[in-house]
């Protein structure tokens, strides 16, 4: 086999072509029927929109290539979105300084997020819970959590320095679109590259061959329920920072579903044992543009849930012939 061929099968092994596919199609399709389709507004709207999905799926596609699954994505971002207002907003205290409330506001809600994390690998580790069930309980009472934080209240505030998170721009990208990059960027280096990537594939393929092997199993669970947790707090800054407000019914509402949708139709294997982090970036921008296509051509967004729906069992389908 020549290096290009192997380059090339290496490259399908991360990339999943009929993803890639779809995308370039639903490109082609809007350079030549969307107007203003290739205007930096319609790029920065789009890469914006889909910047927090692709944050927290990338955790996801971790947790998926262990056999598990995480549903308190959304209700994690809640919290952490709760959070970092009641800390850069503090009037006494070591939070009164607009620099220490600052990394305060930042550090500490994804510290908060991750330790659900915590909670959801122990429950699957320790207690030996099934995922589905052990983040359900994050799912319905992390948001409850976040809402008894603000009293149920919509938090409003104008501090630049943390809108800049959700507002500002880097050489002409927003700041969330590069975060969205380094973070699918240092997961894809972590999986190909690292013997933690290796451990977590391992666990997902055969968890018992795993543990005769030698791989920690339970530790490589908590530790990707963990990344998960901090990257859903990650995204949960960034929404509120984008629209200088946090209101703890709503942040994340839903997002769990989109992750999911995009880690399947970015290639990995629901079942655990193969994580496509790249595969995962593209599955969200199929999803973004399928929205953003119908949303411009005056398709109800209710007809876009459909679409969404069709595209994840196809996906299931493709998943399943494959293997």
């Amino acid at each position: 086999m020549t290096a290009l061929a192997l380059r090339l099968t290496q490259s399908r092994r991360y990339i999943p072509s009929g993803a890639l596919l779809g995308l370039v199609l639903l490109l082609v399709f809007n350079v030549a029927f969307t107007q203003n389709f290739l205007s930096i507004q319609t790029f920065n709207i789009n890469l914006t929109q889909v910047s927090t999905i692709v944050i927290v799926a990338v955790g996801m596609t971790m947790v998926i290539a262990t056999g598990g699954i995480d549903l308190s994505v959304g209700s994690l971002m809640a919290i952490s979105g709760a959070l970092a207002p009641l800390i850069f907003g503090a009037n006494s205290g070591p939070f009164a300084n607009p620099v220490v409330g600052m990394i305060g506001a930042i550090i500490l809600p994804i510290l908060a997020a991750a330790l659900g994390g915590v909670l959801n690998g122990t429950l699957v580790t320790r207690f030996r819970i099934q995922p589905i069930v052990a983040t359900l309980i994050l799912f319905i009472a992390g948001r409850g959590v976040a809402q008894v934080m603000t009293n149920g209240n919509l938090q409003t505030f104008n501090n630049e320095e943390f809108r800049w998170l959700g507002l500002g721009k880097v050489l002409g990208l927003p700041v969330q679109v590069w975060l969205m990059l380094v973070t699918v960027a240092a997961a894809a280096w972590i999986m190909r590259s690292t013997l933690f990537g290796r451990y977590i594939l391992a666990t997902g393929g055969n968890e018992r061959a795993a543990r005769l092997a030698g791989v920690p199993v339970a530790r490589i669970k908590l530790a990707v329920y963990v990344i998960c947790g901090a990257l859903s707090g990650l995204a949960g800054l960034l929404v509120i920072a984008i629209n200088s407000s946090a209101d703890a019914n709503l942040i994340g509402m839903g997002i769990e579903l989109d992750a999911i949708a995009a880690v399947a139709v970015g290639g990995t294997l629901l079942t655990g044992g193969r994580a496509r982090i790249l595969g995962t970036l593209i599955g969200a921008l199929i999803i973004q543009m399928v929205r953003y296509t119908l949303l411009a051509h005056g398709v109800p967004d209710a007809a876009a849930l459909v679409v969404k729906a069709a595209i994840i069992l196809a996906a299931v389908y493709l998943q399943k012939r494959e293997s």
